[in-house]
């Protein structure tokens, strides 16, 4: 499992990070361990292209960023 850190696009509010939460958690084997407006730190086997492609559909574009959190 890898631990990867991004940087979310339109997160306004409390709604926006349950519904980025939701996405996340919804990959197989992955775990959303922080979740805050405009960033996210997940455990996951999912890959990088896989966890961007759930966030997207949820409408939240998403780039891989190992200096937030």
């Amino acid at each position: 499992m890898s631990t990867l850190t991004l940087q979310i696009e339109n997160m306004h509010c409390g709604a926006c990070v349950r519904r980025v939460s939701d996405a996340l958690n919804s990959l197989p084997n992955t775990h959303a361990e922080e979740v805050s407006i405009g960033a996210a730190r997940i455990v996951t086997d999912a890959t990088p292209a896989q966890v961007q492609q759930a966030l997207i559909a949820a409408g939240y574009p998403a780039v891989f960023d190992p200096e937030i959190l």
